[in-house]
């Protein structure tokens, strides 16, 4: 199972969310450290709508996706672009 897959099943068991897009984006970090060649599952970004993010603020709903996905950092993920909304809120994407 990918990182990505791994990462989309955990949020939606956790989150219940109405939308969810998981990309990988290590391909644009190339080069960022010596062993990152640009390859693999390094670098990734959520865009997430979920009800459960309603009365959270940034932090927290950072937090509570970051706590989630604990074990995907101690497996290797590098880095997690977060952006997280609840329903009706404006998003950029």
């Amino acid at each position: 199972m990918t990182v990505k897959t791994r990462i989309e099943d955990k949020l939606n068991a956790a989150f219940e969310p109405e939308r969810l897009i998981v990309l990988n984006e290590s391909s644009h970090h190339a080069g960022h450290q010596p062993d990152m060649t640009g390859e693999g599952e390094t670098h990734m970004r959520v865009r997430i709508v979920s009800p459960a993010f309603t009365k959270l603020t940034r932090v927290a709903r950072h937090r509570a996706i970051t706590d989630l996905l604990k074990l995907e950092f101690d497996a290797g993920l590098h880095a997690l672009a977060i952006e997280a909304a609840a329903p009706g809120e404006p998003t950029r994407w």
